[in-house]
């Protein structure tokens, strides 16, 4: 298991998927404490604990009563698995919001909605947005199947190339429908609440007429940070495999990584420099995404 940290809560929750393994392993929960620790004392708002399944992580009823006693909200993603009475009770006590992740054929993903919604849980979906995949979002969009029926809100994460393994082809800026995707998905149209991840908001800016204070660039870095369970810390979930993180231990506190970090340092850079130039919509998007520049949708690079 691991973390994301944000310390703003006044948005939309959105969290990361990424590489996931049988090799993996739980974060110690001493260990999570002691960033809970931290982060309460940074005045963190909320985490978002992913890696593949948190809620079976041994400890994580525990790590659910010990993030809400520190005044901090916990949010998860889950596809369903291991979902038992004990856990959905304390997800209704303790937690902001569950996402759940959608697969097709999306019999795991209904039968996991109505296990939250009839447990009084907050549920978002959190639907991965490709080439191939963004025809079944739109027909989600204009009708909406009857097992979305009791959700918050469907949340569009744009399909990274990450993980184990790689397609090209399903790279996000290959669709053809991208102009129409964008314009229901902010548009009165659309028969669902929705939300994007920070690589989905280049499309906003570029694509929409979506009011801009209502949208936000990546956050990594400006008002986020991730924690790997060997607590390996980044801007960004997604730079864990193609970078050192700074290392958080007895001598390396979590807000002098936050504060004093090159790592960190660097992503705000990016995002304050003119990597985009001239863009009229450089200064609301910040330079998109500062790790794959692919991930950019706005169709300007």
């Amino acid at each position: 298991m691991d973390i994301s940290i944000t310390n703003w809560c006044d948005k939309g929750c959105s969290f990361c998927y990424k590489s996931s393994t049988k090799r993996g392993k739980h974060m110690a929960f001493g260990d999570y404490k002691n960033v809970i620790d931290q982060a309460a004392d940074m005045g963190v708002f909320q985490v978002a604990l992913g890696g593949g399944n948190p809620n079976q992580h041994p400890n994580f009823i525990e790590i659910l009563e010990y993030t809400a006693a520190k005044g901090i909200v916990p949010n998860y993603t889950t596809n369903g698995r291991g979902l038992s009475k004990e856990i959905l009770e304390a997800t209704r006590k303790h937690c902001g919001a569950v996402a759940v992740s959608a697969y097709a054929p999306y019999d795991e993903t209904a039968e996991t909605i109505a296990r939250l919604a009839s447990s009084g849980v907050k549920i978002n979906v959190h639907f991965i947005l490709d080439a191939e995949s963004i025809g079944t979002a739109i027909d989600w969009l204009k009708e909406p199947p009857s097992f979305l029926r009791g959700i918050n809100a469907m949340i569009f994460l744009n399909y990274k190339p990450s993980g184990r393994k790689v397609f090209e082809k399903r790279m996000l800026r290959n669709s053809g429908r991208l102009d129409e995707f964008f314009e229901l998905a902010t548009s009165g149209q659309r028969k669902l609440k929705v939300g994007f991840d920070a690589c989905c908001v280049s499309g906003v800016f570029a694509r929409t007429n979506a009011n801009p204070t209502m949208v936000d660039a990546c956050d990594a870095g400006r008002f986020s940070m991730y924690v790997s369970e060997d607590l390996s810390v980044y801007p960004c979930s997604f730079q864990s495999g193609l970078a050192d993180g700074d290392q958080l231990s007895e001598q390396t506190s979590l807000l002098e990584i936050w504060t004093k970090s090159k790592n960190m340092s660097s992503f705000r850079s990016y995002f304050a420099s003119q990597r985009c130039g001239g863009c009229t919509h450089r200064s609301k998007c910040m330079n998109g995404c500062p790790l794959f520049d692919d991930l950019v949708v706005c169709g300007n690079r």
